[in-house]
């Protein structure tokens, strides 16, 4: 019975460790990815500043897509304690 007992313990704070690692790599997966746009949206600004409305705008949509899933993985990984 104790066993049993120690071992929902332990398997309680691997899902918690788990869970912390997942926020953790939505969290990194999310500023690279929206530091990758930045990146580029400026070089392609450097390139063609009449195109500086359209980069933007696009930038813009494609930076709160990827802040909207890394949201959505940092709360489905703390469900899942």
């Amino acid at each position: 019975m104790i066993s049993l007992l120690l071992a929902a313990e332990a398997a309680a704070g691997i899902g918690k460790l788990g869970a912390g690692i997942g926020a953790g790599l939505a969290a990194i997966g999310a500023g690279l990815g929206i530091g990758k746009i930045g990146g580029s949206a400026m070089d392609a600004m450097a390139r063609q500043p009449e195109v500086i409305n359209k980069l933007l705008v696009n930038l813009l949509i494609a930076s709160a897509l990827i802040e909207g899933v890394a949201l959505f993985a940092v709360v489905v990984a703390f469900m899942c304690i």
